[in-house]
């Protein structure tokens, strides 16, 4: 072995790196050096230089710095016309992720590569052994290994090769999160996930040993590759002048003359003499002769081996090297053995001859009795270190013996068992004896389900094998889906971050757009524009309104519709609101743009805490479940509560009736005069912004009809008004099920509303107008002045509010938040919205000088209401109190105020009846009075 100082012979300019000189062995030995009398080490390279069966070397280079194996062997690949098996040198790159494959692992240039990045590993267990797939997106790689054990550990440092490098890509590009927005994360998938076991490194088959021997196929012609000719002639070229400059090298077996060896050994010991003044009357301490002696019989000893290796060893054959490589490591190590001994002997004599120079050295008898003073302390320092240790020495020892004596339990109980199982044997070797008795006996009658017998034996053999193996391919496959589904999960998050990003990105740009059509409609109104100005900014508002927001690429699949299959935008017929229209749409758009993500999250958590492990039968009411109603249900949970509330209020009736809804359809089918005929003239103009109620022969139109037909048979006396059928539709889009709905409905009439409310004289409505009136006036004072100043009357919007509770009057995201609290708390949540839109937009109403146009803003406003958090906010907190009780008693006031009014106004009709019946009487009496006058 050769050794470098401290300047290095730098490589031949014409030798290149082949992927096998990255293939490293076993960890490198640091060499100490002997140079220096403070005992620094320098490590050293070690250039090993492997021979080929083409007169090649394989050069490994090998640093301190490096550990372990790096990712290279040989493999046979499946290609050509032929499908033919062509063994190749296959090398990983760390920092591309890629599997580079060459004819040999002497080529400098590589025949292709393999991406691991978004590659998926598998292998067949029908096929030959050894053989595994590698996926690309643009290909599948067919390979084969020496053997399964080969076979399974190329898979596994395959994907953990994939694993590292894609958490690396993570940490070096982490994932953009815009600004005041959190996307949650889900559970950390680092974890390990002992699927299959590790497989140890198969010896000869990767690494270093694979690299130094020959390459499999390498005369064969089908092992050349007809794709790459250029390649192969680059490659062929380089192997060609390795072989020329490794003739001229130095062998790696080469000796050092041991005469030059001994000088630079003593040269080397000389320098390690301390010099002092007193150095030359120094006399020679036994020591230094005994370290002498050491170094001669060393020397001599080294001689005498290096001779005999130079007789022994002439130029090496190919089948005796890995002999002679083993038997020179091992004396090697020996030697190096020895120099470490000596170098500590020479240690040992260097301190005590400074230490006796030193006392020899002092003048005086004082600086005598300070060094043996020192050295007194340097011997108790000793004795107490020589104590410690001796101590410690006695704690293992003891520990030895707690182990031995566990070791002799553990035989004894090895003893017990070997003594049980040897019973047992004697036990079965008895029933396999009294067995081959009853056998010899009936040998002749069951010799043919002998014969079946061995048969299924070995049927049952084969099918332990094949269920071996069936379970080793199962936990590999466990393995690759999960750590595919850990970088799945990393690319989702990653890509939920830009969505989220992007929708943020949109958002901002509606609101910019919004502001500027205000802007210019602002500017429009304006009387400073001269008439081009004016004429400008109206053509530009015009191109703006005819802009259709679909041809903005959006980043965010948001729709025109929503989930439910409403339009989110109202599309104004009057030429004036056309740009309030899209500004109510850009803003829209933004807010459910920034809203996506606000809430699912934290809301979707708190509706699977309330219903886990609980089905709808088993909820109950709670403050935590009313909070949650009036944020508003997601739409994944908004069909279990609604049953929820729909059963608890019915469980009575539907519990005598378990059939009801089937017995009222099959009376409305058999008996169609008695079905109202405004229930089909009411069901082309439901929910005309629906996109699911749009075509007349919709399911969900027949669904309607059959759900009003149901309701005028359950309930005689209401039996059809207008209104209900927007009613029905709402928790017909909700449910899904007819019966659902129907029931729905009959808890809304029945149950939540008051009495007489759908009535034909819509008594209970009229009352509960005047309520809100009532309440306007305590709640918002000056609009309730201005509005009384104008001479509007706000029952005639509010009527429609609360008769089909806000259906088509507010954007279908509140809407249903509406829905959510009105099913559980009542009519007072209606109150509440009514007030809330009033006070939302108080000051845009109070600046409104003009009757007709109030009117016509409080029919619109409603659905210009983007900030749905803003609306339920002051619905529940600005409007408190708002007790029910209040409502109960302001509403009786009111009725009887009605109901004296109605009995007044039946008088009146009444005595009107009387008079004029008295008046058509006295005109008969004169037309034959006169009549008689004639005759």
């Amino acid at each position: 072995m050769e050794t470098k100082g401290s300047s290095s012979t730098p490589p031949p300019p014409d030798l290149h790196k082949s992927p096998a000189d990255e293939c490293v062995g076993a960890e490198e030995p640091q060499q100490q050096s002997l140079g220096q009398s403070d005992g620094s080490h320098d490590k050293m390279d070690t250039n090993i230089h492997a021979a080929q069966p083409d007169g090649t070397s394989a050069i490994f280079r090998r640093t301190p710095t490096q550990s372990g194996t790096k990712l290279c062997g040989y493999l046979n690949k499946q290609g050509g016309p032929l499908k033919a098996w062509k063994s190749r040198w296959f090398a990983y790159e760390e920092k591309s992720c890629q599997l580079f494959y060459y004819r040999m692992a002497q080529d400098i240039n590589p025949l292709g590569k393999v991406d691991l990045s978004r590659a998926t590993f598998s292998y067949p267990l029908q096929g030959e052994e050894g053989t595994f797939h590698i996926q690309t997106p643009e290909r599948t790689f067919v390979l084969k290994a020496a053997n399964r054990d080969a076979q399974m550990y190329w898979l596994q440092q395959l994907q953990m090769k994939r694993a590292l490098y894609r958490e690396q890509q993570v940490e070096h590009q982490p994932m953009p999160k815009p600004d005041n927005l959190t996307v949650e994360s889900t559970p950390s998938a680092n974890c390990p996930a002992d699927f299959l076991p590790m497989v140890k490194t198969p010896s000869g088959l990767v690494g270093e040993e694979a690299a130094s021997l020959p390459a499999p196929g390498l005369k064969s012609p089908l092992n050349m590759s007809i794709k790459h000719p250029l390649i192969e002639l680059q490659n062929t070229m380089h192997s060609f002048r390795n072989r020329q400059s490794q003739e001229i090298r130095q062998s790696v077996f080469h000796i050092d003359d041991p005469n030059v060896t001994q000088k630079t050994l003593s040269s080397k010991t000389s320098t390690l003499a301390v010099p002092t003044s007193g150095s030359s009357q120094t006399p020679e301490f036994p020591v230094n002769a005994k370290c002498e002696d050491l170094q001669k019989n060393h020397l001599s000893t080294v001689s005498q081996n290096r001779k005999g290796y130079k007789e022994k060893f002439k130029p090496l054959d190919l089948d005796t090297s890995q002999h002679e490589k083993l038997s020179l490591a091992e004396e090697v190590k020996a030697q190096k053995e020895l120099v470490l001994l000596l170098h500590k002997v020479l240690e040992d004599a260097q301190l005590e001859k400074r230490t006796c120079a030193q006392f020899l050295a002092a003048e005086g008898e004082q600086e005598r009795l300070e060094l043996l003073k020192h050295g007194e302390r340097r011997a108790a320092e000793l004795r107490d270190h020589l104590e410690s240790l001796q101590q410690e020495n006695e704690s293992l020892r003891r520990d030895l013996n707690q182990r031995d004596s566990h070791i002799a339990e553990l035989q004894e109980s090895v003893k017990l068992l070997m003594h049980k199982n040897q019973a047992k044997q004697e036990v079965l070797l008895k029933l396999s004896e009294k067995l081959a008795a009853c056998g010899e006996d009936q040998h002749y009658t069951n010799g043919l389900e002998t014969e079946t017998f061995k048969q299924l034996t070995l049927e049952n053999e084969h099918l332990k094998d094949d269920l071996k193996a069936y379970k080793t391919q199962n936990q590999y496959l466990n393995s690759e889906i999960y750590q595919l589904t850990t970088l799945w999960r990393k690319s989702s998050e990653q890509e939920q971050s830009l969505i989220v990003k992007c929708a943020v990105l949109e958002a901002n740009n509606c609101q910019m757009e919004s502001r500027y059509l205000g802007i210019l409609q602002k500017l429009l109104e304006s009387k400073e524009l001269n008439p081009e100005q004016r004429e400008a900014i109206k053509k530009v508002i015009k191109d703006a309104v005819q802009a259709d927001l679909n041809t903005v690429i959006k980043l965010n699949p948001i729709s025109d519709y929503d989930e439910y299959g409403f339009r989110i935008a109202i599309d104004y017929k009057v030429e004036d609101l056309k740009l309030l229209s899209k500004i109510q749409a850009l803003e829209i758009r933004s807010q459910n743009l920034l809203n996506q993500e606000e809430c699912d999250g934290p809301l979707l958590a708190r509706c699977a805490q309330l219903l886990f492990g609980r089905p709808e039968a088993e909820l109950s009411s709670s403050a935590e479940m009313k909070s949650l109603l009036r944020t508003g249900l997601p739409r994944e949970y908004r069909v279990k509560f609604w049953r929820f509330m729909i059963q608890t209020r019915t469980k009575s009736v539907r519990g005598r009736h378990p059939n009801r809804y089937q017995e009222l359809c099959e009376n409305s089918r058999t008996s169609p005069h008695l079905v109202p005929r405004q229930i089909q003239l009411d069901l082309d103009r439901t929910l005309t912004s629906n996109q699911l109620f749009s075509p007349p022969s919709s399911p969900m139109i027949q669904k309607l009809e059959r759900v009003l037909q149901a309701f005028s048979w359950q309930n005689p006396t209401i039996g059809y008004v207008q209104g209900l059928n927007r009613l029905a539709a709402i928790a017909l889009l909700v449910l899904q099920d007819e019966e659902d709905a129907f029931w729905c409905l009959v808890v809304i009439v029945e149950y939540i509303m008051p009495r007489n409310y759908y009535t034909k004289d819509l008594l209970g409505c009229q009352a509960d107008q005047r309520v809100l009136k009532d309440l306007m006036f305590e709640k918002l004072p000056r609009l309730t002045a201005h509005l009384e100043a104008l001479k509007v009357d706000v029952s005639l919007i509010t009527v429609e509010w609360f008769l089909v509770l806000f259906v088509e009057s507010l954007p279908t995201r509140i809407l249903f938040k509406v829905w959510d609290a009105f099913l559980y708390e009542g009519i007072k949540v209606i109150f509440r919205y009514a007030l809330a839109l009033f006070k939302y937009k108080e000051e845009d109403i109070l600046k409104i000088q003009d009757s007709a146009e109030m009117y016509q803003y409080l029919r619109i406003f409603p659905n210009t209401i983007v900030d749905g958090r803003k609306l339920t906010s002051i619905a529940f907190n600005d409007m408190n109190p708002l007790p029910m009780k209040l409502l109960w008693n302001r509403r009786g006031v009111h009725l009887e105020r009605l109901h004296a009014e109605i009995k007044e106004l039946e008088n009146l009709q009444k005595a009107y009846k009387a008079e004029n019946v008295q008046c058509k009487d006295k005109e008969l009496d004169t037309l034959a009075s006169e009549d008689e006058e004639e005759v």
